[in-house]
Order: structure tokens, then sequence, then C-alpha cells
């Protein structure tokens, strides 16, 4: 008889309890895994905090708020939920290490996040080795939820095609014909040329490519990119850069005059997060998807504002809508799976619907795709810096892949 049969016999059941517990916490500290409260799900998160702050800080400045109203409410059937967040380094390689320590050594439930398309198209692997569910946060390229999408990978924000044909719709009717295309030469960049080629040749009768500008994502030429622009003496630009690359791109065809008397559609543009930063260089009548937060008047909306600007002291980004929104979407999925289980969490995913402070959203099944929708607007300068005016909200759900793309396109 081992050493501990004989110790439980002296003692009372709730002695014996106790040192249970104890012996338990002792193999859990010598082992080096955590003790986990059982009334506790936990959550692991990753993004590239250090390289793309102006996004993603903003992003978890929005979940942190919504995790901490929900757990302020009694969190999920009354189990709190704890976010386990990491850096992923910006890179493919530290981004799988990341989610495999956040799997294995911190025990976590199922991931979420990532910012960089390729990245998480990596992670969204990861989880399909792996069997563990990923909820994708800012990735944008379809894909993520077409033809490398797996049943382990979801994603709430609208992706590059259903973005472009938002955009596509907006400038349809300015007769741009002969356009040129600049964007950061990687997966996102990629993705949303080539899906802007697609529908507005689809959209735009005579459209044609006549010059194509792919600069490495965070070192761009301004000077030679614009020259290269302005030689093909296109009708209009179709533009992709973010951050960095943006202002520069921007300040340079400024000082050029690459913008007058030409339509220019950037992707992004609108959001805070890469208007903010152009100050008053803010290049006006491009038509941008957005986030005009300042001016959207629906009561819960205004209701998250209030509350974040309450926290932060700090007007929202579009990270922060998003980050908001993903967090109370994870509440509703857990709520509906009854478990931390990963199948019952997919099913629990398939299909489901939330009432956002952005208006109601559906996961499809077919793709793991949400309808979430986008602002689509026009830039403008007033009072010494960017806004978006004549602006419209698109239903994501109409422009999502036809579910029979969908199927032709999907392996799983």
């Amino acid at each position: 008889m081992s050493q501990l049969s004989i110790l439980s016999g002296r003692l009372s059941r709730r002695g014996f309890a106790a040192l249970s517990a104890a012996a338990a916490l002792s193999a859990a500290l010598s082992s080096g895994q955590p003790a986990h409260a059982q009334d506790t799900i936990r959550i692991g998160e990753l993004n590239s905090y250090s390289k793309f702050a102006a996004f993603t800080v903003p992003y978890r400045q929005g979940f942190e708020l919504a995790l901490e109203e929900i757990n302020a409410a009694g969190g999920v059937d009354g189990k709190k939920l704890e976010v386990i967040s990491r850096d992923d380094g910006g890179t493919t390689g530290d981004a799988v290490r990341i989610a495999e320590e956040l799997v294995t050594r911190e025990s976590v439930s199922f991931i979420f996040g990532t910012f960089l398309s390729n990245v998480g198209l990596a992670v969204g692997d990861f989880a399909n080795q792996r069997k563990v569910l990923f909820i994708a946060a800012e990735p944008l390229t379809d894909a993520l939820t077409m033809d490398k999408g797996n049943r382990y990978t979801f994603r709430l924000r609208a992706n590059t095609w259903m973005q472009v044909g938002m955009l596509v719709d907006a400038i349809k009717e300015t007769g741009a014909k002969r356009w040129a295309i600049v964007a950061p030469n990687y997966e996102y960049g990629q993705s949303s040329a080539e899906n802007f080629k697609a529908l507005a040749a689809a959209a735009i009768p005579g459209f044609e490519v006549v010059a194509e500008q792919y600069p490495a994502l965070g070192k761009i030429d301004a000077g030679a990119t614009a020259s290269a622009i302005e030689q093909a003496k296109p009708d209009a630009i179709f533009n992709v850069l973010f951050g960095g690359d943006l202002a520069q791109f921007v300040r340079e065809g400024n000082t050029r005059g690459l913008f007058e008397d030409r339509t220019v559609a950037s992707l992004l543009t609108g959001e805070p997060e890469w208007m903010l930063p152009l100050k008053d260089e803010v290049p006006e009548g491009w038509v941008v998807t957005g986030y005009p937060w300042d001016q959207i008047e629906d009561a819960p909306h205004k209701a998250f504002v209030e509350a974040y600007m309450d926290k932060y002291d700090d007007s929202p980004r579009l990270g922060s809508l998003l980050g908001y929104q993903l967090m109370y979407m994870i509440r509703d999925m857990l709520a509906k799976a009854g478990s931390t289980d990963t199948e019952a969490m997919i099913e629990a995913l398939e299909g489901l619907e939330i009432d956002t402070v952005a208006g109601p959203v559906t996961m499809r099944a077919a793709d793991n795709q949400a309808t979430m929708g986008a602002w689509v607007g026009k830039l403008t300068m007033e009072g010494g810096k960017g806004k978006m005016v004549d602006w419209t909200f698109y239903d994501g759900a109409d422009f999502m892949h036809a579910e029979d793309k969908v199927g032709e396109a999907r392996s799983d």
C-alpha cells in the first residue's frame, strides 16, 4: 500500500481532499504546467503588436473592453474568460511557434487573432494540422476561407473579395477604364489586385490594367512607384497600400499631382489607423473603405464608442470595433456550444447569428466566412484632418463568393 493510501486512512475526508489538491498543485508546478481554475475558459490570442501597433493595439483594447464587460456580466455559463495574448512577430515561423506554445504549454481551448494574411494562412494551416479552432481577426485574403480554407479556420471580417467588390460597386459609374494598380507584394496585396481585376472587368465595360506596381511591404520606393504609374497615364488608380507605405505614396503623389483629375479607389485608407497619420496630406476625393466612427448614429454603436472613449480616453479605430465584435462572437459561440470541445465549438460557429454593434452578422457554414459589412465613402479634409463623407454601409452578405464557387475552391 502506498504512503498516500495509508495516510488517507488517518485523515478526514476534508483533510484528504485538501492533501489531494495540494498534491495536484505541486505536480502541476513541478511539471511546469499552470494550475487552472475550473471556472475559467482560457483562450489563446496572437497578433503583430510590435510591427503593426497602429491597428493591433486598438484591436486589443477593443477585445479587452468586451472581455471586461462579458466577465462583469457573469462570463459564459458562470465561467470567466481569460485571454492569453502573445506577439507573433509578424512572421509565419514565429506565429506557428507561438500558436503551438499557446495550445501545448498554456492549454488554451482555441486561438484567435493575427494581422498579416500570410501569417493568418500559416496559423490556419497549423489549426488544420493540429485540429484546433482558429478564428482569424484581421487577415483579409480570401484564400483563408476559399482554396486554403479548412473546417478549423473561421473569419469575422469581410475578406478582400468582399471589400474589393464594394469598392468596385462604388466606382463603376465613374467612367474610368484605364487603371493602374499599386499593392504590397505579399498575399493580401496580390489577392486584392487579382480580385480587383476580376471584379472590375465584370463591372466596367472596356476595363484594362495599364500599370502594376508591387513594392515590398514596408520598403516602398515612392518616387519610382509614382513615376511608373505616371508614365502609364491611367484614368484611375487602385491602391492597396497601408501604413508607412501609404503615407510615402500619398506624399509623393500629392507632390507630383498624381491624383489630380484621376479616380482613386483605395482599400483601408478610410480606416482611422491609416488615415490619421496622413494628417493634412489626406488626398481628397479618394473612394475608400473605412470607418466613420463619429458619424454612426445607431444606439448600440454609440454606446460602444462612449464606453471605449471612457476607458481609453481615445477615439476608436476600426481595429477597436473588430476586436470588440470578435470577443462577443466568441462569447456567443461558447454559449451555444455549451462546451470547449473543438467539434462542439465548430458546430456552434457554423451558421452562428450574432447581433454586433454594427448590425447582425451570420457565420456562413459553406466557407466559415462571416457576413460582416464595411463602410465605403470618400475622403475629405475637415478641421485640418481627414474624414470620410458620403459614405454607405455595405452588407457583406451581398458581396460574398457564390456558394458553388466555394465548393469548387475548397477541398475540405
